[in-house]
């Protein structure tokens, strides 16, 4: 199974690029996986933005993929449950499993539409260049999960 990050603008921010690097390194142990980089509107139309946006995201998505949108309405899950999931679509024979992270006005009525599903890291908000991080990590905490490995630690 393949597993794209798809995101809406670069990340800015040094220390977020270094750990998003840092976590997609450790996920080639595990998984074949890749961010794409969208670009971010840039008006002041709140409107116009999700609509390029959302134009540029569902270019990027293929009519096979499994759309999951990172929303914060989404289903939450907890780091197990998280790797049960990606387990799951693993062993049910998902190919390009396509996350995405929308800009700061969110998602375009059209890529809601498209997506099979939302997840939410949290019920709170953040910058969608620090969700990269977050969900790199989590990725990668679902794979030494499914696998034993140290790196999560229960209890």
């Amino acid at each position: 199974m393949k597993i794209v990050l798809l995101a809406v603008g670069k990340t800015k921010e040094k220390y977020l690029q270094e750990g998003v690097e840092e976590y997609v390194k450790r996920l080639g142990r595990f998984a074949t996986f890749e961010i794409v980089v969208v670009p971010e509107g840039k008006t002041t139309d709140a409107n116009l933005n999700r609509q390029k946006e959302g134009e540029a995201i569902l270019a990027k998505v293929d009519k096979t993929d499994y759309l999951v949108l990172l929303d914060e309405k989404g289903k939450q899950f907890t780091s197990e449950k998280f790797a049960a999931y990606i387990d799951n679509k693993a062993a049910f024979g998902t190919k390009t499993l396509v996350f995405a992270i929308g800009g700061a006005f969110g998602f375009s009525d059209k890529v809601y539409d498209r997506a099979a599903e939302k997840i939410a890291l949290s019920e709170m908000t953040f910058s969608h260049q620090m969700v990269r991080l977050f969900f790199t990590e989590q990725l990668y905490r679902a794979f030494t999960i499914i696998k034993g490995h140290p790196y999560h630690n229960e209890g």
